[in-house]
């Protein structure tokens, strides 16, 4: 966990940069599908946006299950600290995940105005609020870690039956190399959606600039926000081998118990909560945003692009993101790994549709010099392009391997099978149908440059064209 984060931080770096130089020549708020279409030649831009948009889409919903997801599992746990004959199963654990998600959905869908308090009160709680709980563990804690402890020790937590004959963990099965890089997981998982910055640019005053600087310094300050959290965490564990078997079946739970008591800790735990709701209420959001751009641009349905007039929100892509959510979470009823293979099917899907706009950039890398931006990093852009491509194949490889040994119905991850039938189904569907109609968002890119509007704003094209008329 501590290194792990300082290296794919580092490597997640690199992406933002060469992201970064991508939104300073393409400073629109489209995202991934919009630069890909933008990067390739006219005769590719179609399918570049096609294949981008689907993975984007897949990864956008992912992320929405990931966190909403693991919302409904925190819930249950904070349940049993005073009432610890409770047991949640699968079966609470989906009701309270489809309850979660009604909530961010019909927020979405009547509240749109709400949106900008609720994100007020998410980056005072994000910032002000962690930063406290961290302090608060830091120094309530009755003693703290050895550096050696949380930077040298290493624990294989991947025998799914621990002392069962043939069910070792992988460092014994494979390396320990293997339990390392699959533990990089959930830190690669946390360092997303830093593309943000760029789908506010056409709101930004000289964003060919303040975009580029906003995609790094997400990616920045994510990182050493994130670095602080933890080390206080690591720091203020109390025992180790308490902490792996807690009662309550959650590690951070644990901690706080012993630092702070019972009471202390359900306050530590609530607050985390309330973040982690915010984070998938927004997470929505975005990903609504998306399907209605696709779903405009003809990359879904276009019964998906309707905007309800009285509330301006994409209210069927708001339901949309809500119910492929819920599906996804569905497999969680069978599998103890459902979680970790939701958060590999967001980190794989949203890093591919991050590093295929790179790669174009990369291959056609004389038509991307002639439409560089401010922010350019001359004879350095290769080879950053080059190291980010290399690290998303990286990490696409091994997201898609399991983490539990032995690996059955329960422990199998399924992440290839859905990145592989999202991927078949995108080429599929392109080969036999959709290039006869698909042309994707360039034109209307252009369009929205010269009338000055933000084209993820649901219908504000339109009303524009209507001005306009």
């Amino acid at each position: 966990m501590s290194v792990g984060w300082i290296l794919v931080s580092f490597f997640t770096l690199l992406v933002a940069v060469s992201m970064a130089e991508i939104v300073s020549a393409i400073p629109t708020s489209g995202g991934p599908y919009f630069w890909a279409a933008m990067l390739a030649p006219p005769r590719w831009s179609p399918f570049a946006a096609w294949l981008t948009g689907w993975y984007n889409l897949l990864g956008q919903v992912a992320v929405t299950t990931g966190i909403s997801f693991g919302l409904a599992g925190l819930i249950p746990t904070a349940v049993t600290v005073k009432n610890p004959d409770f047991t949640p199963t699968p079966r609470v654990t989906i009701g309270i995940y489809a309850a979660v998600l009604l909530s961010h959905a019909l927020i979405n869908t009547l509240g749109v105005r709400a949106l900008k308090y609720l994100n007020n009160v998410s980056i005072v709680l994000h910032s002000a609020g962690i930063t406290a709980l961290c302090i608060a563990v830091l120094a309530k804690a009755p003693a703290h870690q050895s550096a050696s402890f949380v930077f040298g020790r290493f624990h294989d937590g991947t025998a799914a039956v621990e002392g069962a004959e043939g069910a070792e963990g992988w460092s014994v099965r494979a390396s320990s190399v293997y339990v390392a890089v699959c533990g990089a997981l959930l830190s690669q998982y946390t360092l997303t959606g830093f593309d943000a910055s760029a789908h506010l640019s056409e709101e930004t005053k000289k964003a060919s600039w303040s975009a580029p600087i906003g995609v790094i310094s997400s990616v920045g300050f994510s990182a050493l926000f994130g670095f602080f959290v933890l080390m206080a965490l690591l720091f203020s564990i109390q025992d180790f081998a308490a902490v792996l078997d807690s009662r309550y079946g959650q590690p951070v739970l644990q901690i706080f118990v012993d630092v702070a008591g019972e009471d202390g800790a359900l306050a530590l735990f609530t607050l985390i909560m309330v973040c982690v709701w915010h984070c998938g209420l927004f997470s929505m959001t975005s990903n609504s945003r998306m399907m209605f751009a696709f779903a405009r641009d003809g990359g879904i349905h276009p019964f998906f692009s309707k905007v309800d007039d009285r509330f301006r929100s994409p209210t069927r892509a708001v339901w949309l993101a809500a119910t492929l959510s819920f599906i996804l979470a569905l497999p969680s009823l069978g599998s103890e790994v459902a979680f970790s293979a939701a958060t590999s099917i967001a980190t794989i899907g949203l890093y591919i549709s991050y590093g295929l706009p790179v790669l174009i950039g990369l291959i056609c890398h004389k038509s991307f010099v002639a439409m560089k931006g401010p922010f350019n990093l001359g004879v350095l852009s290769r080879p950053v392009a080059a190291a980010t491509c290399l690290w998303i194949g990286f990490i696409t490889v091994v997201f898609c391997l399991p983490t539990a040994n032995p690996v059955t119905s329960q422990t199998f991850n399924y992440t290839a099978v859905a990145v592989g039938i999202v991927g078949a189904f995108a080429v599929g569907l392109w080969v036999f149908w959709a290039h006869r109609w698909f042309t994707g968002p360039s034109a209307e890119v252009s369009e929205a440059l010269r009338l000055g509007v933000d084209i993820t704003e649901p219908g504000a094209l339109e009303a524009r064209a209507k001005e306009d008329a």
